[in-house]
């Protein structure tokens, strides 16, 4: 399946482009790189110009990714991604059996 605005939120965001537009931790506002790890409450983040990993909490953050196949840039609250990866496609599937 083609990653979109509309299903991001449950596919693998390693190895997309992202930038932290809002943060509860406001020295985290403006950073941006790529995402090269996820775990179920953080975001690594390698800085491609410093080359520095930044770990960013998912929780009271609010993200710009860009979907490489579409080129689409796209706003995402921490809290729409927060838990595990795997996680987030199994709520999905469970609501749509329950319909």
């Amino acid at each position: 399946m083609l990653r979109t605005k509309d299903n991001i939120i449950y596919h693998e965001i390693i190895g997309l482009r992202v930038k932290i537009l809002s943060h509860l931790d406001p020295t985290l506002v403006g950073r941006e790189g790529i995402v090269i790890n996820e775990t179920m409450n953080m975001l690594q983040i390698l800085n491609i110009k410093h080359g520095k990993v930044i770990k960013v909490p998912k929780r009271g953050g609010i993200f710009l990714f860009t979907i490489p196949e579409t080129n689409e840039e796209v706003v995402i609250d921490g809290m729409q991604i927060f838990g595990r990866p795997e996680d987030r496609l199994k709520k999905i599937r469970f609501t749509n059996m329950r319909r």
